[in-house]
């Protein structure tokens, strides 16, 4: 017999309700099926706090899908403070409240800067990239800003100044050292006479000069900017530190 056509009305109306309810059960992962450009607000959304949608985060502009790591970016992780937002200079100042929250790295080091870079390149590594975010790195259509070209110079420039200043103290045997509560630091050399010295590239990597020990022979002595240790004999092999 026939079934009435008021009858397949109410066997449709009834599967697209099962099929719904379903759906709302067992909902489709979430996922990015290309790369998009955020707004600030956009990605505000994906903080953590709605388990309905991914955890993402940004570093210098790049927009990185982290839900893999809920445990330390979800609420109540040690990293949420980095979720939904770019706070590319909290990767290496330590400050992750406030206005250490920013984007910004104005006035860090070339150092500091390599290690956001470095950061940056860690997340493409080990985390799903999404997209890009708009603002200081990157416009509205996704192209880079001179701020972005920028700051990757000033990270190359660093990583060159930390090479020279690698080859530079390669050159001039390090000294040794230890330490003990009883006996407190100590430094000495197995061939020549400890002494310390100035790190030129250090100023430019991290806005600071900064001195480390070396050995030099007893006719190198004389060479500029060695600096005996306070209270140690001109030609002793070990210095208290």
């Amino acid at each position: 017999m026939p079934v009435p056509k008021c009858a397949w009305v109410g066997i449709t109306s009834v599967s697209v309700a099962l099929v719904a309810l379903l759906i709302k059960i067992n909902p489709t992962p979430f996922s990015f099926s290309r790369q998009r450009v955020f707004t600030v607000e956009e990605l505000a959304l994906y903080n953590g706090t709605d388990d309905a949608l991914p955890i993402l985060l940004g570093i210098l502009g790049s927009v990185f899908d982290v839900t893999k790591g809920k445990s330390h970016y979800g609420v109540g992780g040690g990293y949420h403070h980095f979720a939904g937002r770019d706070a590319s200079r909290a990767f290496v100042s330590g400050n992750f409240t406030g206005e250490g929250l920013t984007d910004s790295l104005r006035d860090l080091s070339s150092s500091q800067v390599k290690s956001v870079v470095d950061w940056r390149d860690f997340y493409f590594r080990s985390y799903t990239y999404v997209g890009k975010l708009v603002g200081r790195y990157y416009d509205s259509q996704g192209n880079p800003t001179k701020y972005l070209k920028g700051v990757e110079a000033k990270a190359a420039r660093g990583a060159q100044l930390m090479e020279k200043q690698k080859k530079e103290e390669a050159k001039q045997p390090s000294c040794n050292s230890r330490w003990s509560q009883d006996e407190g630091g100590q430094v000495w050399c197995d061939v020549g006479f400890p002494r310390l010295v100035q790190r030129p590239q250090e100023i430019a990597l991290t806005g600071k000069m900064s001195k480390h020990c070396a050995c030099f022979t007893e006719d190198q002595l004389n060479n500029p900017g060695l600096e005996v240790y306070q209270g140690c004999d001109y030609l002793a092999k070990t210095s208290v530190v």
